[in-house]
């Protein structure tokens, strides 16, 4: 198992269906943080390592502070994105100061190199990944700050960490359709309070 230890300075880890208020979730979903490995290795097929369990958490409480943005909608058909009726403010919470931890087990992998190997490979040789953009952590804009590998995977401070738990009270995408939202697979589970690496169990699964 793998650990990365992250900073996020603004962050936003929107609820999957909040509309009016873009509420945000307290960690990372695992979608999200597998999302973030494929961008930091240059990956570009999503389907490329399906069978890796992630999950995320967060360090601490950051703080959080609602905003006014434009947001786009299709309304029109005949204005432009981000345009007339097809723009509209919304309310948006944030997240500031986020510390993140990023759990990755690639035992599930069939796929060589597993996705394991290839984040330590990136880490150790930054000039082997072919890969374009800013490294994000959800949105585009919500920029990671600096990352590094923890060697025994054993977080700091105690960290809230989203883990597998069939009577869990918190759900979360392990998987997103960005064409629709049949596709989308969610994992049951509940944020812990982890002082140790979790075990590997509890991580979810992309599938």
């Amino acid at each position: 198992m793998l650990a990365i230890h992250l900073t996020v300075p603004v962050a936003c880890w929107r609820k999957s269906h909040a509309r009016e208020l873009l509420e945000t979730e307290p960690v990372p979903p695992p979608a999200t943080c597998y999302g973030a490995l494929l961008a930091f290795v240059g990956e570009r097929e999503r389907d490329r390592h399906r069978g890796a369990r992630v999950t995320g958490g967060v360090i601490g409480r950051p703080a959080r502070s609602t905003v006014v943005r434009t947001t786009w909608r299709v309304k029109s058909k005949g204005a432009p994105p981000g345009e007339g009726d097809n723009a509209k403010p919304d309310f948006q919470q944030l997240l500031s100061g986020c510390e993140v931890i990023i759990w990755v087990d690639s035992t599930d992998e069939s796929t060589q190199p597993t996705l394991e190997d290839r984040v330590r490979q990136a880490f150790a040789t930054p000039s082997s990944i072919d890969r374009f953009g800013g490294w994000s952590l959800g949105e585009s804009t919500h920029l990671i700050n600096d990352a590094g590998l923890l060697r025994d995977g054993t977080p700091p401070r105690p960290c809230d960490t989203f883990v597998v738990d069939a009577h869990g009270d918190a759900t979360l995408p392990v998987w997103v359709d960005h064409v629709g939202t049949a596709g989308t697979r969610y994992a049951v589970g509940t944020i812990r309070a982890l002082t140790a690496p979790p075990e590997r169990a509890w991580l979810p699964r992309i599938e």
